[in-house]
């Protein structure tokens, strides 16, 4: 009966290695003593001070065992990170966290070049030796070998040019080395594949991969709702995106692109159609406004207080109503890539300024506490004074809606760095967790919301393209039952002068454009 050999890991080996260690520095340490010792007693320190002896001793083995220890940790800790990389390379199950090549002391020590090699080597196709035969072969009779395709593999490459999901393989520098028949693909002129796929804003693809590029070894992510052409353009399709990212495999970069036209298809056919109603209803609403406006102000002294109320409450109406009609106007200009905009200096004061009474009016119908510190000598910045007045409005309107009766708005400003940060903080319902990922997109509200409180779902979507069309970033932070703060970032003037300058204070200067690998349309431009 043949008796099966134990499977060995490599991760085993480390175990073993410790051990060894171990084994070899308590002897080497024992072999040290009996030295000393051997020395003192010679020369008779035993009989003269016996305590002393005894001192020196215990002191060389304290002493000896810790050196030993720092000396071991020091030495060991390449060889602990080397063998972590073996172990993930070759597949085994372990708990261990593979060592990232752009960690800082790998960089400092070199030790960089030798994980990378690792990881790079280990990405490589195993090939197959050729069989060399020990007879010669005359030059004039010797067969000529073309490598062959294997079966598999173009049975493979078959059955995915049948699918509508789009794949695409890229190597380290980003170039595509397959593609099948449903990937959304640009051919320039010299016969270079690239990628058609149009991100919106600053959380693009390649902004993705350079972030990997510089922290991970292993990533993935999800885009929801990527189109490859703009509105105007035929066969316009959407993609729900995944890329997954392994560092230093021949396959660096695989995307795989699920057609999901037929599903936000109607979502964009509806907007068109809204769009239209909303520029010809942004007239009328204008003009109602205007009469609230007018007689609020003649029939002040006439009107009971209840009177004012009921005027106060229309006027919050009919400007809710306009922020949504704007809101969705400049979502129709945002996706046509139309949403380019010249910055002048101002402060976040004065842009405040021009929706405070709006925002007082909409927190005293709602009975919320509104509070406002913004200081005034914070630094300027570069902005657009219409389109930030939206945004401060949005998320002041969001924060008034989703928090309890009584509750309190704080909105504040300060400088960090380079940028004017500015808080918009309610103690509200909060945000759960699973839906936060999401709040950006287009057209997207949670279950809860919905049943709650109305609105479009483009309010936050506009309130990005707005705030990254200035340079800037929006954020948020919160937790579910205590409320959330969306934190929106704009750059000082100072910081983006130059810029501005160059482009006749346009703002295409301060938004990082797409390279030329792929065709990502981060500029929002007509």
């Amino acid at each position: 009966m043949a008796v099966k050999t134990p499977q060995k890991f490599a991760k085993d080996f480390w175990p073993y290695f410790n051990g060894i260690v171990a084994i070899v520095i308590t002897v080497s340490q024992l072999v040290i003593l009996l030295i000393i010792a051997s020395i003192l007693y010679m020369f008779g320190f035993h009989d003269t001070n016996p305590l002393a002896f005894v001192g020196i001793l215990a002191a060389q083995a304290v002493l000896g065992a810790l050196a030993s220890i720092i000396i071991y940790v020091y030495i060991a800790r390449p060889i602990k990170d080397l063998l972590a990389a073996i172990v993930h390379v070759s597949g085994e199950l372990t708990d261990t966290t593979p060592p990232n090549p752009n960690d800082r002391r790998f960089a400092k020590s070199g030790f960089k070049d030798v994980l990378q090699t690792i990881y790079e080597l280990a990405s490589n196709d195993k090939k197959t030796a050729p069989v060399i035969s020990s007879e010669p072969i005359e030059p004039s009779t010797a067969p000529i070998v073309t490598p062959a395709v294997s079966p598999a593999t173009t049975m493979l490459e078959s059955a995915l040019n049948e699918t509508s999901c789009g794949f695409v393989v890229m190597n380290h520098e980003r170039v595509i080395t397959f593609s099948n028949k449903a990937a959304p693909l640009n051919i320039d002129t010299k016969g270079v594949a690239s990628l058609s796929l149009l991100f919106n804003g600053q959380e693009t693809l390649d902004a993705w991969l350079d972030e990997c590029d510089q922290n991970a070894v292993h990533a993935e992510k999800t885009w929801s709702r990527v189109p490859n052409k703009l509105p105007e353009e035929e066969d316009r399709r959407f993609f729900d995106v995944i890329a997954s990212y392994d560092k230093g495999a021949e396959s660096e970069v695989v995307l795989t692109l699920i057609d999901r036209t037929s599903l936000y298809s109607v979502g964009e056919q509806e907007l068109d159609f809204i769009a239209f109603a909303a520029h010809e209803l942004r007239g009328p609403i204008t003009v109602i406004r205007g009469y609230l406006d007018v007689l609020s102000d003649e029939l002040k002294d006439v009107l009971k207080d209840d009177q004012q109320e009921l005027f106060h409450r229309l006027t919050v109406s009919a400007n809710r109503l306009s922020g949504y009609i704007n809101n969705i106007l400049n979502t129709s200009r945002y996706d046509r890539r139309h949403l380019k905009i010249h910055l002048a200096e101002t402060t976040v004061a004065e842009v405040y300024d021009t929706i405070r009474d709006d925002m007082n009016l909409r927190a005293q119908a709602q009975n919320r506490l509104l509070t406002i510190n913004i200081p005034t000598d914070i630094p300027t910045i570069a902005g657009d004074p219409a389109s930030l007045s939206e945004v401060f409005g949005n998320l002041i309107d969001n924060a008034i809606k989703y928090s309890n009766e009584g509750g309190a708005i704080n909105v504040t400003a300060g400088l960090k760095g380079e940028m004017v940060e500015i808080a918009i903080e309610d103690h509200g319902i909060g945000i759960p967790a699973s839906v936060i990922g999401n709040l950006f997109q287009k057209f997207y509200r949670s279950h809860r919301s919905r049943e709650t409180v109305a609105g479009t779902g483009i309010g936050l979507y506009i309130s990005k393209a707005i705030i990254e069309s200035h340079g800037g970033t929006v954020s948020v932070r919160s937790e579910d039952g205590r409320g959330s703060t969306f934190t929106v970032s704009l750059p000082t003037f100072q910081s983006v002068a130059d810029k501005l300058k160059e482009g006749n204070n346009s703002n295409e200067g301060l938004i990082e454009q797409g390279s030329g690998w792929i065709k990502n349309h981060s500029m929002y431009r007509g």
